[in-house]
């Protein structure tokens, strides 16, 4: 039918057609303004780079109807106390990390990373398609929130150490800056941790307050300075083998959100998400170099540590699931899911990337 055709049949004159040209998108959607703290200093570019980042794709996506405003950890709400912020309506959304409110309920590390859990594919699989979105939200109305994917940092390192780690007995009474519930875990071979926002760690290891620290990787760790007061580098961050960041919504705010806002609010922290990724394997190897230049030590963990780690960490787990359901039916989705990806994971991903981390260049 051709298109005056069509105006007549429908009776629609050239108003009524513009109405129809008209983007969905600027009929009569209301006007927001939210304010979303994060867990992280504006020095990450990275971290509160992918917070910027997804509130700076909600306001172009309507036409800066709704918009986001992000504040660094400390500015409005201390950096450990973001959930707490968005639970009591202080504000509306917050970005930061799950595990860190693990003194809550242990089930908030699952929003984050397990120790000895998933990689990072394997772990947002979990979440986007394995059903750990809806159990971690169905935890999460406790607290009267909702979470949103928002970031993904990849397999961390270890930390920075003043001395070296070459046996199990050298974790005792090491004062370790780390966050979340891989902590509990390390207390079992006499680590003592700390849980210190990002902007706060580098003070406490100058001082001598902690005697090693844990962070990321090698373009934040590098940007914080640790290597400058404990130069020995260890790998891998066994308790972040692929740590999640989450947007915390409030629930009676993420529920009176018109659904074309929700819908655009979730696919901003999938695109921060994806971004983030990307942002650390560009940024990563040039900065180990960097590193490395500087005088860093880089050292694996000795195997010997690392099953010491695994037992605790197992033991924890089990300890832990044998008195809180919650922790159990996510641990026991989260496990199963972890074992399948991984069967397939080994036969062709390892495989492929074995092959070429033995021909590369870097």
């Amino acid at each position: 039918m051709k298109r005056r055709d069509f105006l007549k049949v429908t009776g629609l004159g050239a108003a009524g057609a513009a109405t129809i040209a008209a983007p969905a998108i600027a009929q009569g959607l209301p006007e927001i303004k939210w304010r979303m703290p994060t867990s992280w200093p504006k020095s990450l570019d990275t971290l509160y780079g992918g917070a910027e980042l997804m509130a700076k794709m909600v306001g172009e996506a309507t036409d800066n109807k709704f918009q986001i405003q992000t504040f660094a950890g400390g500015e409005i709400v201390p950096g450990l106390q973001v959930l707490d912020a968005v639970q009591n309506g202080t504000v509306e959304i917050g970005h930061t990390a799950s595990y860190y409110y693990f003194g809550k309920d242990p089930t908030f590390t699952f929003g984050s990373a397990v120790p000895f859990g998933p990689n990072m594919r394997i772990n947002q699989a979990w979440y986007m398609l394995g059903g750990g979105r809806e159990l971690l939200n169905e935890f999460y109305k406790k607290y009267n929130c909702i979470s949103l994917l928002a970031g993904n940092t990849g397999a961390q390192m270890g930390g920075w150490y003043r001395k070296e780690i070459k046996t199990p007995e050298d974790l005792k009474g090491l004062k370790l800056r780390i966050g979340g519930f891989a902590g509990r875990a390390l207390q079992k071979l006499g680590v003592v941790p700390q849980q210190i926002a990002g902007g706060d760690i580098y003070p406490a290891l100058e001082k001598g307050t902690i005697d090693a620290a844990e962070w990321v990787g090698p373009y934040d760790d590098e940007k914080l300075g640790f290597a400058k007061v404990a130069p020995n580098y260890y790998y891998p961050g066994w308790w972040e083998g692929g740590p999640m960041l989450l947007a915390f919504v409030n629930l009676d705010k993420w529920n009176a959100l018109p659904k074309y806002y929700q819908a655009v609010l979730e696919q901003a922290g999938h695109y921060a998400n994806n971004w983030m990724m990307a942002k650390y394997d560009q940024a990563n190897p040039p900065a180990l170099r960097k590193l490395l230049a500087a005088g860093a030590k880089l050292r694996p963990f000795p195997a010997p540590v690392m099953e010491a780690c695994y037992k605790a960490a197992k033991e924890l787990h089990s300890e832990v699931a044998a008195t809180n359901a919650d922790f159990k039916k996510v641990y026991e989705s989260l496990t199963s899911f972890s074992n399948n990806g991984y069967s397939w994971f080994q036969v062709a991903e390892i495989g492929y990337d074995s092959f070429m981390a033995r021909h590369s260049q870097g």
